[in-house]
């Protein structure tokens, strides 16, 4: 089973982070073909763990479901972005203005528990955002400088919540899109 840990957004600032996504994909029309997340899978991951056998389940979530140092913390959602930082996006976000001390520590307690039972970190430093779009294509004419220059343009103010727990997820992948079942949430301190 494909699994993952982040921590949900409440129902409001999931909306307006929707809603500035649906106004980011009206703006960018038909030269951005993407994948946009729906309102319901907007989340902030913390680890993607990937395929997880069966037999790797419980060690799994007995990893996760230990008590975390890091308290309940607010989280801010604002500023629009892109992966890579250079050249062709690959990766439209919303930037964690408050709050992203604590997901870094949550991260660095996680690739504590997590790489004993064999989980690779990524290589790259964990960089908390909310991902709102995975770019398929971008059509010829279009620069990445034209599409940064509408990433930064925008108003994205998606709001504040509290963050009172850390979600392990299964992520159920058909034709019609990825669905995210959490499995189990472990409320911080």
């Amino acid at each position: 089973m494909r699994l993952f840990v982040g921590v949900e957004l409440d129902e409001a600032v999931r909306d307006a982070a929707a809603a500035i996504s649906a106004s980011l994909r009206r703006d960018l029309g038909q030269g951005v073909e993407a994948r946009w997340v729906p309102a319901a899978n907007l989340h902030i991951t913390l680890w993607f763990l990937g395929e997880v056998g069966e037999s790797c389940l419980q060690s799994t979530l007995s990893a996760v479901d230990s008590a975390f140092h890091e308290g309940a913390f607010d989280l801010e959602i604002s500023g629009l972005g892109a992966f890579p930082s250079t050249g062709l996006p690959r990766v439209f976000w919303l930037g964690v203005t408050a709050g992203a001390d604590s997901l870094a520590r949550l991260h660095a307690e996680l690739t504590a528990r997590l790489e004993p039972l064999g989980f690779e970190p990524e290589r790259r430093l964990y960089s908390a955002h909310l991902t709102i779009a995975r770019v398929k294509e971008i059509a010829r004419g279009m620069s990445s400088r034209e599409i940064r220059a509408t990433l930064q343009s925008r108003p994205a103010q998606a709001g504040r919540c509290r963050v009172a727990a850390v979600t392990l997820f299964r992520s159920h992948v058909s034709s019609k899109g990825a669905t995210y079942e959490a499995l189990q949430r472990v409320r911080l301190k």
